[in-house]
């Protein structure tokens, strides 16, 4: 898959839990908690949709691998098959 469709795909689950959210003027580079009002909470449904969706499984170990959109993008690429 590529890195546009996988970043669409992340943007798309934050649209779904931030409706209130402009994620399309996110910078892919700045942390998405300070560009976004995400708590931990939003954080945790990220990634059960990221399961329930794609069947990808992010461990709690792993989670400040998606701290920005760059860094989503290049952690969950290679998990989608």
């Amino acid at each position: 898959m590529e890195t546009i469709e996988v970043k669409e795909k992340i943007l798309n689950i934050i649209r779904d839990i931030s409706p209130d959210e402009d994620v399309d003027q996110v910078d892919p580079a700045i942390s998405l908690r300070e560009q976004l009002d995400l708590d931990s909470m939003d954080f945790l449904d990220i990634v059960m949709e990221l399961r329930k969706r794609h069947k990808i499984e992010v461990p709690q170990e792993d989670y400040t691998k998606l701290a920005t959109l760059n860094s989503c993008v290049e952690y969950l690429t290679p998990k989608f098959h």
